[in-house]
């Protein structure tokens, strides 16, 4: 495999991971590790594409809510007003678990539906995207 392709098919697991769809990145993270390849670049080459994905969500909540009337939408109003309320309450700080499984794509798509601005949304995902490489890095190599 050159490094070309082993960086780029990082990117891309990592960034469909960070959409809706049900992938994970960190296996191919821990194998280019194991063989051996630049901890740092495969670091920032994951967190890179993981961020576009979960920015990629974030637009994705922005342009669906004009679709709230439609019956495939996938919340109807009174899950939709639940969801502001908790996101109001809890406020931008849930962000931070952008990175956990099952749970972190559909906020990054929330975050944008309830229109969160992009610098606070950018600033926290990213934050907690590199967070979680630069510890499944540290666990693998040590």
């Amino acid at each position: 495999m050159t490094d070309l392709t082993a960086y780029a098919g990082l990117f891309l697991a990592a960034l469909l991971a960070a959409t809706i769809l049900p992938m994970q990145s960190e296996a191919v993270l821990v194998g280019l590790l194991l063989a051996d390849y630049s901890p740092w670049l495969l670091i920032a080459v994951a967190s890179v594409g993981n961020v576009l994905g979960s920015v990629i969500n974030w637009l994705l909540g922005r342009g669906i809510e004009r679709f709230r009337s439609q019956r495939w939408f996938p919340m109807n109003q009174a899950q939709l007003d639940r969801a502001q309320v908790w996101y109001r309450r809890c406020g931008k700080w849930p962000l931070l678990l952008s990175w956990l499984p099952i749970v972190g794509d559909p906020l990054t798509v929330v975050a944008g539906v309830l229109r969160e601005p992009f610098r606070v949304f950018l600033l926290l995902v990213t934050a907690a995207k590199v967070g979680r490489y630069l510890v499944l890095a540290a666990v693998t190599l040590s």
